[in-house]
């Protein structure tokens, strides 16, 4: 990798409850530029530090993002739903943030039933919210169909046994958009780009 690129890699991180307190500052002060806060799972499940995750991304200057843990199971459409809700009750989306549906276990499902609730997830929080959100899985459950028909999407592969920056890319996709490359002790990611970029894949005001 050249000088040219190294300077263009951002540092993000992704929590959820199971972190507690996290000191943002502090995370922001190491040279971290992005992060990502479970909000919600399935239909009725709010992480109950989203709200505070979300206010100290915030006032940490970080790129903020939030993710929904996925419950194929349950409708789709009532869990978007319950996203947005608990998004707005933290204080709502600003230009840029950053969404994704951590898309890794599927129910009991089978793959085009998993892949189906994905893409209908998908749907509604882009035309409710106007921002297209990032997928986050691994390369095994993506290869085995869980994921077809969200190749527009960017992808947010996590891959920790991989090279920081290589990480291999499953089907529908064509490139990653983000990497996930370690999950100990904290769940650590890499952009291949500016912050300007990053924005630009968040939420911008109609």
């Amino acid at each position: 990798m050249n000088s040219d690129k190294v300077k263009r890699l951002l540092l993000g991180i992704d929590v959820s409850n199971w972190q507690g307190t996290v000191d943002w500052a502090g995370h922001a002060d190491d040279g971290v530029a992005f992060a990502f806060a479970k909000a919600t799972e399935g239909g009725d499940y709010t992480d109950k530090w989203f709200a505070r995750n979300w206010n100290g991304m915030r006032e940490s200057w970080l790129v903020c993002g939030a993710y929904h843990f996925a419950r194929p199971k349950g409708d789709p459409i009532e869990q978007a739903r319950h996203f947005l809700s608990t998004i707005g009750s933290a204080g709502g989306l600003r230009r840029g943030d950053l969404i994704a549906l951590d898309l890794e276990t599927n129910d009991g499902l089978r793959p085009e039933q998993v892949a189906g609730y994905a893409r209908r997830w998908c749907h509604h929080v882009e035309r409710h919210a106007g921002v297209r959100p990032f997928i986050y899985t691994f390369h095994s459950f993506a290869h085995g169909g869980h994921c077809a028909g969200l190749g527009e999407y960017p992808l947010w592969i996590a891959s920790p046994e991989s090279p920081r920056g290589r990480p291999p890319v499953p089907r529908p996709w064509g490139d990653w958009t983000i990497h996930q490359y370690a999950n100990s002790p904290l769940d650590r990611n890499l952009f291949h780009g500016t912050r300007e970029e990053l924005t630009r894949l968040g939420f911008h005001p109609r």
